[in-house]
């Protein structure tokens, strides 16, 4: 037996070492797959919207024209339309995924705990197309009727806030996008807030609360410094999705290609301007200018990950001091 288990050890440390190699391989393949795929996407869309960026130069991205007829494009609309929307989003979902997150790990009975998680979860698999239906046909009716007056002449007399909140309440615009964009959004945002805030240590908590903290207290001053990196991370998904989301703007924020004097008026962004028109683009010019809204929005998206990546990096290191 002795000699048996010499003369197989060896074998068994040469088949371990082949499947070591095989799975540093495999996974190494799939790293490098989608690289690939981000290269070939950046390489296809810079291809495809070559024509348009060498016609039009940077003023593409200044420009407020986008007439078909005069083969004359600018981005300018489109970026704004989406920059206004998500943020308008952000601003709403952001503060909503906090008290979510917050209610179900530290306040709401064990009870309640899983059906009010399950319900967010749920809204994170509605589809896009029938938050735009539900945001055309029901939400935008209210909205104008209910909503829009309300604010318009409540905050109409302000200052900066007045200016942002006029225009005819129609019930479709930026304000609306938004609106619906935020409602999408706020599952993912707080998902990764809720199972972030489970994770911080219940002695942490426990401690703060014997010595007289309150729940506010304890959320700020021990679980959102605890927890701040998946906060943002979250965060940044959820305006990730804003940024690209399509059908639902499509349907609510009303397609109009000039920059909005507020929130009520009608709007356009880049997934929606693509939406309406590619499939009719016709020409060379005008389906490359299509293809350079999309490279905007793959760059948006880009630069927007690399801050938040950056950002990452810079409370890791200061928490690392």
């Amino acid at each position: 037996m002795g000699d048996a288990d010499a003369t197989l050890a060896p074998r068994k440390k040469t088949v371990s070492a082949i499947g070591d190699r095989v799975f540093h391989g495999v996974t190494a393949t799939s790293a490098l797959i989608v690289l690939a795929l981000i290269g070939g996407i950046a390489a296809a869309l810079v291809v495809g919207a070559w024509p348009a960026l060498t016609k039009f130069g940077p003023a593409f991205v200044t420009s407020m024209d986008w007439n078909p007829v005069t083969d004359e494009y600018g981005a300018a609309v489109a970026i704004f339309g989406t920059l206004a929307s998500s943020a308008l989003a952000m601003v709403i979902a952001v503060p909503v995924s906090f008290g979510i997150a917050l209610f179900v790990t530290e306040l709401a009975p064990v009870w309640m705990r899983q059906p009010i998680s399950t319900a967010v979860e749920l809204l994170a698999a509605i589809p896009s197309i029938i938050y735009g239906m539900w945001g055309l046909f029901v939400f935008a009716p209210f909205l104008s009727t209910y909503v829009q007056p309300w604010l318009s002449s409540a905050l109409g007399d302000w200052p900066v806030v007045g200016y942002l909140f006029s225009g005819p309440p129609i019930g479709i615009g930026i304000f609306t996008a938004g609106m619906v964009l935020a409602i999408m959004i706020i599952p993912f945002i707080t998902a990764v807030m809720r199972d972030t805030f489970e994770v911080v240590p219940g002695v942490l908590k426990e401690s703060s609360y014997a010595l007289g903290a309150t729940t506010w207290e304890v959320a700020r001053s021990v679980i959102l410094p605890y927890t701040k990196t998946g906060v943002i991370g979250g965060i940044m998904l959820g305006l990730g999705r804003a940024l690209g989301e399509t059908m639902a703007v499509t349907f609510v924020i009303g397609n109009a290609h000039s920059i909005p004097g507020g929130l009520f008026y009608p709007g356009n962004s880049i997934a929606a301007t693509l939406a309406n028109e590619f499939t009719e683009a016709t020409g060379e010019i005008y389906t490359s200018a299509l293809i350079a809204l999309g490279l905007v929005l793959f760059v948006i998206t880009l630069i927007v990950l690399i801050l938040a990546r950056l950002l990452l990096l810079r409370l890791s290191a200061q928490e690392g001091q």
